[in-house]
């Protein structure tokens, strides 16, 4: 399995953490959000790592050789030129990932108790094409899932806008995305959208003809998009 870490977000919810360093650099107990995520990739088996980087991009290339890569097989997918949302980040690193592996998707600014073995496993065992990390609703943006598991929309609930994969929209369940999700090879293959795009949309798009499945979680989970957030992850 390879692993990609959206590392290139402007981090502007963590403002004034990220006045002269980007989002993947702010420290949560002594150590930066990126090597927290990097460790826990490592401790899962992840193979090659693919960091994408746009905002301070050249500190974030000094950090990791300066930690000499963590021992890994780290790879840099440069966005200094255009960021290009998740979708777009994606696309842009895929000819980095190697042939033939799944992908593990994690967001660098989240913290969270989930076992990357187990998820792992569960993606390989029931041969998903795409599976995603929910846990029980909360916020105003939502996935839906039907009974079976499988994603059949969108919806922001403060504005109503809504994003439907089919009729079954109308009875499933609101769940939160968590930021991580593992693509299978295929998936990388053909892209709907180019450019500047979200994942999600992608994902919305492409669950027209193939299921995209929920991995439900209900452990500890932290999204340290704010300075209130990575005070409050400091006692974790």
């Amino acid at each position: 399995m390879d692993g990609m870490i959206f590392a290139a977000g402007l981090g502007t919810r963590l403002r004034p953490l990220t006045d002269d360093r980007p989002k993947a650099l702010v420290e949560l107990k002594g150590k930066p959000l990126l090597e927290h995520v990097i460790l826990k990739m490592k401790e899962a088996g992840v193979g090659r790592v693919v960091v994408n980087v746009h905002h301070y991009a050249g500190m974030i290339e000094s950090f990791l050789a300066a930690r000499n890569y963590f021992g890994m097989d780290v790879v840099v997918s440069d966005e200094r030129d255009c960021l290009l949302d998740t979708g777009g980040g994606l696309l842009k690193a895929r000819r980095l990932f190697r042939t033939g592996e799944p992908v593990l998707i994690h967001n660098v600014d989240i913290l969270s108790d989930l076992n990357l073995n187990e998820l792992s496993k569960a993606h390989e065992t029931a041969h998903n094409y795409v599976t995603l990390v929910t846990r029980p609703s909360q916020g105003e943006r939502v996935l839906k899932f039907d009974a079976a598991g499988v994603l059949k929309g969108w919806e922001n609930k403060q504005t109503g806008e809504q994003k439907m994969v089919d009729e079954n929209f109308f009875q499933s369940k609101d769940y939160s995305f968590c930021g991580i999700h593992i693509v299978s090879p295929d998936f990388l293959e053909n892209f709907i959208y180019s450019g500047v795009f979200s994942i999600i949309d992608e994902y919305l798009a492409r669950a027209k003809s193939k299921p995209l499945r929920m991995y439900p979680y209900s452990g500890r989970f932290m999204d340290l998009g704010t300075p209130e957030a990575i005070a409050e992850a400091g006692g974790w």
